[in-house]
């Protein structure tokens, strides 16, 4: 169906706001309709999202022809289309088989003593305060800590790291960059894989145990072809493990400072953080969008897509679509049901997945055991300005001052409880 409604309009602010009532407006005119302004199909529907999502005749190929991408962003279309990401079978199962052990349900679970020790510096130091930026203080630094350590990536070098993946990630998620943003994309990516290369071929300092760096080094082959790949999907881990967790453990936050009953209730049971995270992805997902590209023609729902047309799957449209989920727009810890798309879904689920809900979970604990009176202050929150990425740019919060003694983890703090009832609330 072709309609004159556009998900250009999720570039407004005051739209962003309102992301899922928008949602729901395109989803009731059609779950997929050709948006001509963005040259594209787009997918709403839950049914039609998850089908095309593992549909062999959808292409994942972000640049099918680098030469006709602009010269600006040629240099970052080159590495990404190197990424496993935007690769379809069978070259993706071989560039995620280079690094997908150190995301193995066993390596991840190692992580948990780190990521709570980083946590927990990060609270220490802010509880006397009585305030903090989610975002600048915890959201961000934190996933970039743990990746930095999985890529054995020194101290001294992570705030360049960080500089540096900003531009990329706004490339990814804007397709509507000007040729000045184009340029410091690729720019950046340029830097990054100068820095990673040195990083994983240096023989100053053998690389830590069970480090990502220590696997690709094992791992790395003697041409130059099988760097490159290696490079280019470290600099993916490198970019998409921290910014989309770092949005996750911001939107995740905000939707819990806007149900207080919800946030009470994980303090008193705790045996439902798992299922929270879950739910939480579910309400807000960092990750809004996915491209796929039609290898022939071909039929999706209905419709009859050409051949390299491009179809937008909008997850996170997806994950509020009533007929799978009930009273989609409540925040409901005690859920059962459909499967969100937080992660996408078939070959490309995301690899980071389980890292990704244990980080959030820690981070949440923290925040909701051990700053009391917890609260929204300032401004309203901010959200970036993307298609493909759902993150807050800031997100200012007060609580009660703690001392130190006062704000250590509580004794016992392991994620079991007791007591308390569903978490039901309706707010967009």
């Amino acid at each position: 169906m072709r309609t004159s409604s556009s998900l250009l309009r999720a570039f407004r602010p005051q739209v962003q706001e309102r992301l899922y009532d928008f949602y729901d407006e395109l989803r009731s005119t059609d779950e997929l309709f050709w948006d001509r302004h963005l040259d594209a199909w787009v997918a709403t529907g839950h049914a039609v999202v998850s089908d095309a999502a593992g549909n062999p005749g959808l292409s994942s190929v972000r640049y099918p022809d680098i030469a006709a991408v602009s010269e600006e962003l040629r240099p970052l279309a080159r590495v990404l289309s190197r990424q496993m990401l935007y690769n379809d079978a069978p070259d993706h199962a071989r560039l995620r088989a280079l690094i997908s052990r150190a995301f193995t349900a066993r390596a991840v679970a190692t992580l948990r003593a780190r990521i709570a020790e980083a946590v927990d510096r990060i609270i220490t130091h802010t509880a006397p305060t009585g305030r903090m930026d989610i975002v600048a203080d915890l959201a961000r630094p934190l996933p970039l800590t743990i990746i930095c350590d999985l890529l054995d990536v020194p101290q001294q070098d992570r705030p360049a790291l960080a500089a540096w993946s900003e531009p990329i990630a706004e490339a990814i998620g804007n397709s509507r960059l000007d040729a000045d943003g184009n340029r410091s994309a690729s720019q950046s990516m340029t830097h990054l894989l100068t820095y990673l290369r040195e990083l994983l071929t240096r023989h100053d300092t053998p690389p830590a145990p069970h480090t990502l760096r220590a696997l690709v080094t094992a791992q790395a082959q003697n041409t130059d072809q099988d760097l490159d790949e290696l490079l280019a999907n470290c600099a993916l881990l490198l970019i998409a493990g921290h910014e989309t967790t770092t949005h996750f453990i911001g939107n995740a936050t905000l939707a819990l400072l806007r149900h207080p009953h919800a946030a009470d209730q994980l303090r008193r049971r705790r045996d439902l953080m798992p299922a929270a995270v879950e739910e939480l992805l579910r309400y807000d997902a960092p990750v809004q969008l996915m491209l796929r590209r039609a290898r022939q023609d071909m039929n999706l729902a209905g419709r009859t897509i050409a051949q390299g047309q491009a179809v937008l799957l909008v997850c996170g449209a997806a994950n509020r679509d009533p007929a799978v989920f009930p009273d989609p727009h409540v925040l409901d810890f005690e859920r059962s049901g459909g499967r969100h798309m937080a992660f996408g879904h078939g070959p490309h689920f995301c690899l980071g997945a389980a890292l990704a809900r244990l980080e959030g979970a820690i981070a949440l604990e923290a925040l909701l055991t051990r700053l009391p009176g917890l609260r929204l202050d300032g401004s309203s929150p901010q959200w970036q300005r993307s298609l493909n990425f759902r993150g807050l740019t800031r997100l200012d919060v007060a609580f009660t001052p703690v001392s130190d003694d006062q704000s250590q983890p509580q004794a016992g703090a392991t994620g079991r409880g007791g007591g308390g009832g569903a978490a039901r609330a309706v707010v967009r």
